[in-house]
């Protein structure tokens, strides 16, 4: 199991580096760090920077691809919202690996949705892709709480740089494959694919085992003893 950090002292730079520090030793930290990379490749990086050109080459006009980006933010609120309504009932490492299931799933028909019209299956996809969209963050924090203890936020806004860092590759590497090939679909069967491991990387965090708790016992003669439970 891993213990909880014992928050840094000092200001709040060497606060940071030091929560840093210590979560970079653990598993759970690189696993939830993979995975939110991942979330920010196939969301600011990919669909956020690449949507409207990707449409575009399919004959959209770039206000109508402009229109489902904006619903995919108007959906991400519900999701938002809904998804940490999921992460108080839900073991939170079952909800990331479904999240990012079904995102690695929704990507990889992506490619087959583009036409010169916003057809009902692309609005299906818009709808879902903005449910799923920041749905990550919730049940993350949670994680990040239960690993981390006092240092989570701190670990988490780690995380959350990950998550900057996976955005900018996909920015990159998707408009590379467009300059070369001609074509994003490479890109979206990539982000799928990446997505599923995402999900596996979420199932693989262990769930953490609480520490021993003292209760007070009667022992003989009537005198209080403590013992340890859990």
């Amino acid at each position: 199991a891993t213990s909880a950090p014992t928050p840094p002292a000092g200001g709040a730079a060497a606060r940071a580096l030091g929560a840093l520090g210590q979560a970079a030793r653990t598993r759970p930290f690189w696993l939830l760090a993979g995975g939110f990379a991942i979330c920010g490749a196939t969301t600011n990086g990919l669909v956020g920077t690449h949507f409207v050109p990707a449409a575009h080459d399919h004959g959209m006009p770039q206000t109508t691809a402009a229109g489902l980006l904006a619903l995919v933010g108007l959906f991400d609120i519900v999701g938002t919202v809904a998804s940490g309504w999921l992460t108080d009932r839900v073991d939170s490492r079952l909800l990331l690996g479904a999240y990012y299931a079904l995102r690695g799933g929704s990507l990889l028909v992506l490619p087959g949705l583009f036409a010169a019209t916003a057809e009902p299956s692309m609005l299906v996809f818009i709808v879902f892709y903005g449910l799923d969209w920041v749905a990550t963050v919730p049940p993350t924090v949670a994680l990040c709480r239960e690993y981390f203890g006092a240092s989570g936020a701190v670990v988490f806004g780690w995380v959350f740089a990950a998550h900057q860092v996976g955005a900018a590759l996909a920015a990159t590497g998707a408009g590379l494959v467009r300059d070369r090939l001609g074509d994003y679909a490479p890109a979206w069967y990539v982000a799928g694919a990446l997505s599923i491991g995402a999900a596996v990387l979420s199932l693989l965090l262990r769930r953490r085992e609480a520490p021993p708790v003292p209760v007070p016992v009667v022992a003989a003669g009537g005198r209080r003893a403590w013992t340890y439970r859990g």
